[in-house]
């Protein structure tokens, strides 16, 4: 009884001991040597805005979350350990005291982190697709998202393929272009699309995408969004398919709109991912009259930063979403991680209402089957079984674990490297960085208080009040 008393009467005088204007806030720092630091901070009321960072009450987009990339190879690196340290990482992925993602994508067939090439139906001219067959991510791509949603139970998933089925396709084969790691050859090359635009063609890759989205939901996984073609306008030695913007829109407005209008109407049809900075090509599918109809959103990667933001003024009531944070070259290390942090700002800034990373999870150099080195959150060394989170899983877990789905974006008035939230329950959450070599005093205002903090060199820092 007397230690809680004693307890109790520090507590007390603790408190009385602050300005009757003053409240507490948390900070929460990550240095590449020391992540994940908490530490306690007075706020105080202002009676002047001479600050370096405002945070205005403007509320701007609604955040709708934030995730990753499911992966055949990530499935594959996870596979290398034990079922309890699996278990947590898929925790510190998901789980409430981790990044907490809670929207996700996967791949419809191959992608370049598949173990190789594959798709769902490779018998020519089966266009009633009676060998269509996900008996493949069995092994693979569903046992990794249902142990995520074993987790978080409401995980939000959406899809794309990268390549149809290579008999739909004029080149023949699954890539777009020669590499050392296929035998695409100048026979296969073909200017324009690179998918057959004959309508047998376009209503059985409707069917595949359909069948694709009943075939999971079988499996006990809903999908919830679908972008039909992952990055049309790049051309490569992995799995991939060139597509005209005319194509594109006479693809969703007669084939694909009207079928899963009809067959699946809890699921989003997207424009994308485009990326592509040619506006011109955006109207052509998004102006479309018969297009247009069914598209829900834009999805924009890699050139698609160019024009965020003129989209975001062009169609203020289209959602948006960054489909896939620039990979890097396996270099896992606090200059990635700052690039991530920039990409992060202009697409935020620019009005996205989700992000997606890339690969949550990679083996020993992050090599795709395509032997392109690529960075991830969580690396796992496949000989000493080593888990190792890197700068970029810190930096996201600033962003995702605090930022709640149904937040709103703050608009900033002053001040460089920050970005800033209004959750639900109305809890603001602060996002800067410090990307100088010396420490820095920084004055933040908000909602009528002030915090006076120094941020370390080289952190990321999450102010919660």
């Amino acid at each position: 009884y007397m230690k809680i008393r004693t307890l109790f009467l520090s507590f007390f005088l603790v408190y009385s001991c602050l300005p009757l204007n003053a409240q507490r806030a948390e900070i929460y720092t990550t240095s590449e040597q020391l992540p994940w630091q908490k530490t306690r901070i007075k706020v105080q009321k202002y009676a002047e805005s001479n600050a370096d960072i405002i945070v205005s009450e403007f509320q701007e987009q609604v955040i709708d979350g934030f995730g990753g990339c499911f992966n055949e190879l990530g499935w594959d690196a996870l596979t290398l350990l034990s079922e309890k340290q699996r278990k947590t990482i898929l925790e510190e992925l998901f789980g409430p005291d981790g990044v907490r993602y809670t929207f996700c994508r996967l791949p419809i067939g191959a992608n370049d982190y598949a173990r190789d090439w594959y798709s769902f139906n490779e018998c020519p001219g089966d266009f009633e697709m009676k060998n269509f067959s996900i008996e493949r991510d069995k092994t693979g791509l569903i046992p990794y998202i249902k142990a995520a949603l074993a987790i978080q139970p409401d995980l939000k998933l959406w899809a794309s393929p990268w390549s149809p089925p290579v008999w739909m396709k004029t080149t023949r084969h699954y890539a777009t272009a020669p590499g050392d790691h296929n035998d695409f050859t100048k026979e296969n090359e073909v200017a324009g699309d690179h998918f057959i635009q004959k309508p047998e063609y376009l209503k059985a890759y409707t069917l595949y995408l359909s069948k694709f989205i009943n075939a999971y939901k079988e499996n006990g996984i809903d999908i919830s969004l679908l972008q039909f073609q992952n990055e049309p306008y790049t051309k490569h030695q992995w799995p991939n398919c060139s597509w005209t913007p005319q194509a594109m829109a006479n693809f969703i407005g007669k084939y694909l709109g009207p079928v899963f209008s009809e067959k699946h109407p809890d699921v989003d049809l997207w424009f994308g991912t485009f990326n592509c900075n040619k506006m011109e090509d955006l109207k052509c599918v998004m102006e479309n009259a018969d297009a247009s109809e069914y598209i829900r959103g834009i999805g924009l990667q890699w050139e698609g930063k160019d024009v965020v933001a003129d989209i975001h003024r062009e169609y203020p009531t289209m959602k948006l979403m960054q489909t896939e944070n620039e990979c890097g070259s396996g270099t896992f290390d606090w200059a990635a991680a700052e690039h991530t942090f920039d990409l992060l700002k202009i697409y935020l800034n620019g009005g996205v209402n989700s992000y997606m990373y890339w690969n949550m999870v990679l083996a020993d150099d992050g090599a795709s089957s395509w032997d392109w080195k690529q960075n991830t959150m969580i690396r796992i060394d496949s000989q000493t079984k080593e888990v190792i989170y890197t700068p970029e899983f810190y930096l996201m877990k600033h962003l995702s674990h605090f930022v709640r789905r149904g937040a709103c974006k703050l608009k900033v008035l002053n001040g460089d490297d920050v970005l800033a939230f209004k959750n639900l329950d109305n809890q603001i959450v602060i996002l800067c960085a410090n990307k100088d070599k010396k420490e820095r005093e920084v004055r933040i205002a908000c909602k009528g208080y002030v915090i006076n903090i120094k941020l370390a060199p080289k952190t990321f820092n999450t102010i919660t009040l």
